[in-house]
This record gives structure tokens, sequence and C-alpha cells, in this order.
């Protein structure tokens, strides 16, 4: 049973913030160092120093960006930047964006979701997670007891919840309307009704919820309600640590994009590197793309139309370094069942992530999980030309091009209680972080 409820929101107060693109930002994973500069430049109250804080080589366990950022989440209320809720709200949102020219509006409902272990399989995960960023995330709400980022979840509106809940919004003026540094504009209506809080509620209680984007963020939620309990005398199924804040959407939004993860690696060696495409001919059909006396530009066009021609096939772009070609790899029959048949479920070998993962990172390259956790040596990206042109400029040393995974596979994957390879899906845009926060005292 979810179980989805009101919340005191908290929201920056617009008459200190005259423009609130100033104080919004991506989620924290997505921001690099470049971009994590630029927007504390941008304004002395943007999220950025509340959810991804600058270190020092003075910090120590008393003076770190952690808890820097508690010491600025209590300034920026006691100096009025930040107000709380007084009335209990669910807040509607939209977004509207782009993609190759044609215009999309995706709409999400911000709650407080119960907090449920996966194994109860209420809330589903559908990818792995790496421990080393969920640390991170513990130590800063352990800091700040709130919730400054929504974890982005699914699920099936067949009871039309959003339209209950447009209907209602469309009628006001948006409490924030803003554009962020995509170009993308963002909407909140406060939904203050206490019959349609009942309605969604009750409605929500025979859904399964599936997280989209934030799985580090849930787990650590988790972590801290626990934490919370066994430090916490007075704790009790009242304490706000019970719930965390949701994006949810629905799945048969047309909004609903999701776009792929492509791989890039570093420190491959060269010997590695130069028997890759011999090895995995015993797997793959190999077609080659040339670029070298026509130019990469137009090859590189030529072969990601044909990567995506080949969406159904189980298809993998190849680009590596010193080599004037591409590669698109496509499975041969019943490889993955065959080798692995005993070992994954259909959902999961059905997938290209898994495909890349399972074939080619873990037996043709003979890599390890220690090195597929290892965030200095692989990096992700939702652009085909960002990850090429990674390699052609020398910071990596391949990359695989994919394309999307479908949302019917996220759901089979997740409803079988199952967890697909790390960053499998990448759900775009990604639900903006400053929008509205969630204070877990």
């Amino acid at each position: 049973m979810a179980h989805i409820i009101p919340f005191r929101g908290t929201l920056y107060n617009p008459d200190k913030i005259k423009n609130f693109s100033d104080v919004v930002t991506p989620p924290y994973d997505v921001i690099s160092k470049e971009e994590q500069q630029n927007f504390y430049k941008r304004h002395p109250y943007n999220i950025i120093r509340l959810i991804l804080g600058k270190t020092t080589e003075s910090d120590t366990d008393t003076n770190n960006r952690y808890t820097r950022a508690a010491q600025q989440f209590n300034q920026w209320f006691s100096e009025g930047i930040l107000l709380q809720d007084q009335t209990p709200s669910m807040y509607l949102t939209s977004v509207d964006f782009s993609i190759e020219d044609k215009k999309i509006t995706r709409y999400g409902l911000i709650a407080a979701v119960g907090l449920e272990p996966f194994e109860k399989g209420i809330i589903l995960p559908h990818e792995k997670t790496f421990s080393k960023i969920k640390s991170e995330r513990f130590e800063l709400i352990k800091a700040c007891h709130a919730n400054f980022s929504s974890i982005f979840s699914l699920y099936s509106d067949q009871k039309g919840i959003l339209d209950a809940l447009k209907h209602k919004a469309f009628n006001y003026e948006p409490a924030i309307d803003l554009f962020d540094q995509s170009g993308h504009r963002h909407k909140l209506w406060r939904i203050t009704d206490t019959d349609l809080h009942h309605y969604v509620t009750e409605s929500m209680k025979t859904e399964n919820l599936f997280i989209a984007d934030g799985h580090h963020r849930y787990e650590t939620a988790l972590n801290y309600r626990n934490w919370i309990a066994d430090n916490n005398p007075s704790f009790s199924s009242d304490h706000p640590a019970n719930h965390t804040m949701m994006y949810l959407c629905s799945m048969e939004d047309p909004g609903l994009i999701i776009m792929p993860a492509h791989r890039m690696l570093k420190k491959v060696d060269d010997s590695t590197l130069a028997a890759f495409i011999q090895k995995s001919l015993e797997y793959f059909n190999i077609v080659t793309t040339p670029f070298k006396g026509k130019g990469r530009e137009k090859a590189q066009e030529e072969f990601i139309a044909l990567l995506k021609s080949n969406a159904s096939k189980k298809s993998i772009g190849v680009f590596i370094k010193n080599h004037p070609e591409f590669y698109l790899l496509t499975l041969k029959p019943n490889v993955m069942e065959q080798m692995f048949g005993e070992e994954l479920q259909e959902s999961l070998r059905e997938l290209d992530v898994t495909v890349l993962t399972r074939l080619i990172f873990l037996e043709i390259l003979d890599f390890d999980q220690a090195r597929l956790d290892n965030e200095k040596l692989i990096a992700y990206s939702s652009s085909e030309l960002e990850a090429i042109d990674s390699v052609a400029s020398g910071k990596f040393d391949i990359t695989f091009i994919l394309n999307s995974t479908k949302i019917e596979q996220v759901r089979n994957v997740a409803k079988a209680k199952l967890v697909m390879p790390r960053k499998s899906t990448y759900f775009y845009p990604k639900v903006i972080t400053g929008q509205v926060l969630n204070k877990l005292t």
C-alpha cells in the first residue's frame, strides 16, 4: 500500500528572491565541477550550497560541506530566505521542454511518501547504486534533517489522478514559474484542498511506485529513518523521517522521456583495446563505419542513424581511441540465453545495458565489479556526440553508445523485483532541485 500524503513544503520567499531561476539547479549527481562553480557565482542563496557544497583541505569532522550546508539552511530560515508553508499541500508541477524541435510538457506531483523496504514490493527500484554516493547523501541528511531534492518515481495513472490535480490547479496562477539553465520552463502550484488530498491518498493506496531516478536518495532515506529511530527515544510512526519527498509521474504521460546513458571508460590497457573487436566477433555481428578520408562528422551521423535503426536488435555502438572508424555490434541469436540463461532472468537478458555490462564488460573485457564501481574510471553521458568527443579528445579510451531503455522494460524488471545495471536509464529532463524542500524535523 503506497502512502501518499501532503506536507508543509519549504519554498524560497518570493519577497527575497526576485528570480527563482537564479537559485535552482539540476540534481546534485549531474552537476559538473564547472557547473558547481557557476551556480555558486549565480546567486548567494543558490541551492547548490545545500546539495553540493564545496570541500576544502581544512575540512574536519565538525567543519565540512555537510555541516556548512546545515548552518546555511538554518541561517536562510532565520533570514526569511526560506519559508515553510503553514498549510499541508501537495504540489503539482509541469516542465515544458523540446526534443528534436518537438515541444513537450511533463506533469508531476510532489508529495510525502511513506518509506517502505524494497522487499515489500510497494516501492520498487530498477537500478543498482554506488555505495560511496549513498554515504555522502547520508552525511548530508544527518546534518540538515531535510530532503532537498525529490526522488523521481513512476506509477500507472489509470484513475486520472494528475488530471484531477490539473483541473484544480489551473484555476490559479502558479506559485513558481521559472526557466532553468537549459531553457526548460518549470511551474509549481500548491494544492491545499483537503478533499483532493484525500482522493489522491486513497487512489494511490493500490499503486506500485517505481523509482526512476534517485535510488541513492531513497536508500539514504531508509537509512536515515533507521538512524533516527536508533538515536531518538521519542521516535514514533508520526515522525517526519517515516516519509520522503517524491515526485510522482504517470507512466502514461507522453512527456515521460527516457534517454540512454552512454558509457565512457578510461585507463583501459592498449592491448585490451586492440583485441576487443576481434574477441567480440564470437558474440556479435559487426558493421564498421570508417571516417578516414571523408571526415568524422559525416561518418558519425551515419553511425548514430544506423544504431537507432537497430534499436530492437540488441545493438551497441563502439568508438575506440586512435581507431578511424565506428563499430556497430549486434548480438548474435541466443548468445545471452546460452551464456547466462541460468544466471539472469529474461527481463534482464533482453536489455542492451545487460549485454554491455555482463557480456562485454565482465566477459570480453574481463573487468571486475570493483572496476565498474569506480567512478574515476567510468563516466556517463546522455549525448552521443559528447561521448564520442570524450574519446576523440583523449579524455577517455573507449565509449559505448546505447539505445534508450523502454519504460516497459523498466516496469518489467522492477515488478520482477530485479535490478538493472547502474545508470541503465536517464529520465529527461531531471526533476529540478530548489522548487520545494521538505523539513524532517
